[in-house]
């Protein structure tokens, strides 16, 4: 039996992985509720344009939410190795384990999970965050994890990303991640200016808004890039390299802007080519309900038998002789 049990004095335990991100399930929340609230007034909408109107309804809440999601995001880049390392400093012990980077806008997250997870008498299960936006001292929270005495392989990734790094990636990563959370609260801003003018039925200007919504996503996600590609450090677990790809909201940035690309585009075209159909889109063409509005309070004609009966007019009396008195 080793001293304290076979743990290390001078460690805390592992820190406990909360199951989700918090700001994810309140946007998540917040949008699924409204979308309840419009289907919960769907059936009082006209069969016809029911369809049109939940289709709208869908594409219009999915792009708001993707914007305002990515924000908060920690998967914008991230990787995955299984290697066999060193658990602590000043310790020859090795353990398996699994070891994920993910880079996001405001910091990253390096996670470290044993394979098994239980080893050496503890439970290797990490999630640390380090941050860099602007505001937050990465330094800072590396001394903190130096102190607390954080797994080797965490300490090692994160001071990979620091200031004092040869690598040199941490100001790029935080100009981009600073400069692509502006772009996309741009792009959010002209989302809401969209949805706004589609609602007053202003299809020209809202689909030049959708447009340009599109096309600051895309600019983030091209900012985005530049940092990464700078990315010329290799973080090597003894045989084996940790690398990186781009991330689940990356990619679902870039499907979210090139889908406010075509629509926008869509709108553009059709409302130079074929406005009618547009407005049978977005169920503004009421001609033939005015048509039959207006029929229904003309006065009748006046039949074909009346005309020939008591309703001839005055011209087509014959003429006839008038009896002198």
């Amino acid at each position: 039996m080793t001293l304290w049990n076979g743990s290390y004095p001078f460690y805390p335990g592992a820190n406990a992985c909360f199951p989700f991100d918090t700001t994810r399930a309140v946007i998540v929340t917040v949008f699924l509720s409204m979308l309840a609230t419009f289907i919960i007034i769907l059936p009082g909408i006209p069969a016809r344009r029911r369809l049109l109107w939940f289709l709208r309804l869908v594409l219009g809440l999915f792009m708001g939410a993707v914007i305002l999601n990515v924000q908060f995001t920690r998967d914008w880049e991230s990787g995955w190795v299984q290697a066999n390392t060193s658990y602590k400093s000043f310790s020859p012990v090795q353990v398996s384990a699994d070891i994920g980077l993910h880079i996001g806008l405001a910091g990253l997250n390096v996670t470290l999970r044993g394979n098994p997870v239980e080893q050496i008498n503890e439970t290797i299960n990490y999630n640390e965050h380090f941050p860099w936006s602007f505001g937050a001292d990465y330094e800072h929270s590396y001394s903190q994890g130096l102190q607390k005495g954080l797994p080797s392989p965490i300490l090692y990734v994160a001071e990979k990303f620091s200031s004092q790094s040869p690598c040199g990636v941490h100001g790029q990563y935080r100009i981009a991640g600073h400069y692509v959370s502006l772009t996309l609260w741009l792009a959010f801003c002209t989302w809401l200016i969209s949805i706004l003018l589609f609602s007053m039925s202003i299809l020209l200007y809202g689909g030049q808004m959708l447009l340009l919504t599109g096309a600051l996503i895309l600019s983030s996600l091209l900012l985005f890039s530049t940092a990464r590609s700078s990315l010329g450090c290799p973080i090597q677990f003894g045989p084996v390299s940790l690398r990186t790809a781009y991330g689940e909201s990356f990619w679902l940035a870039l499907a979210t802007g090139l889908l406010c690309l075509l629509l926008g585009l869509a709108i553009l075209i059709l409302n130079s080519v074929q406005p009618q159909k547009l407005k049978l889109i977005f169920s503004l063409d009421k001609s033939s309900e005015e048509e039959q509005w207006e029929q229904s309070w003309l006065p009748a004609q006046p039949s074909c038998s009346a005309q020939g009966g008591f309703m001839v007019p005055l011209g087509e009396l014959c003429p006839g002789t008038a009896t002198r008195l």
